[in-house]
């Protein structure tokens, strides 16, 4: 078994705890409670009580921190590892780059809670596209997660024909 690790892996075990705190539990934490408050919006149909203002708050904080945190990775992580020729394989490269695409669906949905874009739909119709959102993230970050828990050299070894059973 190969000891290499993506750089989404490296990011998350260094500097314990911080970097999983700051980049994997703070985003995923905040994803959670707007899915779980938006399935009880949806199931409630209370589009002004408390748990819509707590998913409201919540999405706008989220998508501001994510955007810092997406700035801050590709210029100092994806664009000098590009640059530079450090990614370790395709693996590395996928995980990486789903995990900053969680920026188009939380920026998204920050942007509907601030009535930035979609202000002139009704409550329904942004919390569709909020919910659609939420998916979307989720799927992201999923495959992020994956790819980045694989070994690239596992990977690089297959492709290259040393298949290791």
């Amino acid at each position: 078994m190969g000891s290499h690790m993506t750089h989404y892996m490296a990011l998350l075990a260094g500097n314990q705890p911080w970097n999983l705190i700051i980049f994997m539990a703070i985003p995923v934490i905040c994803a959670e409670t707007i899915a779980i408050t938006e399935l009880a919006i949806l199931f409630t149909r209370n589009l002004n009580g408390t748990l819509r203002k707590v998913n409201r708050a919540v999405s706008i904080f989220v998508g501001l921190y994510f955007t810092g945190i997406f700035i801050y990775l590709l210029t100092t992580a994806f664009i000098p590892l590009t640059i530079h020729g450090q990614w370790m394989g395709w693996i590395d490269v996928v995980a990486v780059t789903f995990y900053l695409l969680g920026i188009v669906p939380l920026l998204g949905i920050a942007l509907v809670d601030s009535k930035i874009i979609y202000r002139n739909k009704t409550e329904e119709e942004r919390l569709k596209l909020h919910a659609t959102f939420v998916g979307l993230f989720l799927v992201l970050s999923h495959v992020a997660m994956i790819f980045g828990m694989v070994d690239p050299s596992l990977i690089m070894s297959a492709s290259m024909g040393n298949m290791k059973m």
